[in-house]
């Protein structure tokens, strides 16, 4: 029959077969306090009184007065949190695998009245209740599982437990998973997953970084030939705004030659002056002769510069003459324009000797 007795300050005592279940050596030894009429209960502690074989109180903390022979203190319950050790038991998972497993029971008396009339051994009771409860548990999950939701099979049992317990004053606060041990086989088919999960991360991350190498470098060639897209037009923009400027300023360098042209021939002596300037560029372009190509075309008499000279300035005189006829102008804007279009004249007739 299970003994609970305390010497002097009284501790919750567990005497008998069942003293494995984890209470130290001073609480096996102890006895129950006798009623020596003044008792004095230690703190966290319950003496439950019985009077003539009949509950009749419990003692609290402090200094107390009973009566001698009626009054006899039948229990001394500690309200300290005990911690019991949950022994090793097997249990089998969900897919078939037995696994040996204990663990670490923390509770707390609530009620003394119902902790020692309520069952014979409550401690013994709730370590039983453990060990059904967690093999219920574990019944339920495959071995994965069991080893991702502890926490979660740890509450599960605390509910249990403290469901049933209610009627025996006692209230479980935490039941802690010491240590779980797998088969040898289970354990190396573990291993093998363990290393075949890890090639596969490697493998996978190693194609995703080769992935991503190959995506930088396509969005690389991708922005530089955008980059040297943009430079091209950039540059032909710039080369045809380049040209046109250039044009512009040789149409504009022309125009001014034009008009300087037409004033000069509009002067005293413009003739004279257009005449020399016609047998320069005749000896010029006689001088090139046969340096571009070994087929050439020779008017009748190369030699005769008077004759050629002769020949473009009639041809100025008509157009200029054909030019007053046509659009007569008055002050100098007319000279220039019949200059220019001599001028003009003058060029082609020029241009044609030269290919004659």
């Amino acid at each position: 029959m299970l003994v609970r007795a305390a010497r002097g300050a009284g501790a919750l005592v567990l005497q008998g077969p069942r003293a494995w279940l984890g209470l130290t050596q001073y609480r096996a030894a102890s006895g129950l306090p006798r009623n020596t009429v003044v008792l004095f209960v230690p703190q966290q502690e319950a003496w439950v009184v019985e009077r003539m074989g009949r509950f009749h109180r419990i003692l609290d903390p402090g200094l107390n007065i009973l009566i001698p022979v009626l009054d006899r203190i039948r229990y001394v319950q500690s309200l300290k949190e005990i911690v019991i050790n949950v022994p090793e038991q097997s249990a089998v998972t969900l897919d078939n695998v037995t696994l040996q497993i204990d663990g670490v029971l923390y509770l707390r008396i609530m009620d003394p009245y119902k902790a020692s009339y309520g069952v014979e051994d409550p401690e013994y009771a709730v370590t039983q209740l453990a060990q059904t409860t967690m093999r219920s548990e574990l019944g339920k999950l495959s071995l994965d599982k069991v080893f991702r939701e502890r926490e979660s099979l740890n509450a599960s049992i605390v509910d249990a437990i403290n469901q049933a317990s209610d009627y025996w004053g006692i209230r479980c606060l935490r039941y802690e998973i010491k240590d779980i041990h797998v088969p040898p086989r289970v354990k190396e088919s573990m291993q093998m997953q363990v290393e075949a999960e890890r090639r596969k991360r490697a493998t996978v991350l190693e194609s995703e970084g080769t992935r991503e190498s190959a995506i930088n470098v396509a969005e690389g060639k991708k922005q530089a030939q955008i980059l040297a897209s943009e430079a091209e037009k950039a540059e032909q923009i710039n080369q045809a705004a380049g040209e046109a400027s250039a044009v512009l300023a040789k149409a504009k360098a022309k125009a001014e030659a034009i008009r300087i042209l037409a004033t000069a021939l509009t002067q005293h002596n413009g003739d004279a002056a257009a005449s020399l300037s016609v047998a320069e560029q005749y000896v010029s372009a006689f001088s090139k002769l046969a340096k571009d190509s070994n087929t050439i075309l020779l008017p009748s008499n190369p030699g005769d510069v008077t004759s050629m000279v002769a020949q473009a300035m009639g041809v100025y005189g008509a157009l200029t003459k054909t030019s007053t006829t046509q659009a007569p102008s008055s002050g100098s804007d007319g000279s220039i324009r019949v200059a220019q279009r001599g001028n003009a004249g003058l060029e082609d007739e020029l241009e044609r000797v030269k290919l004659s």
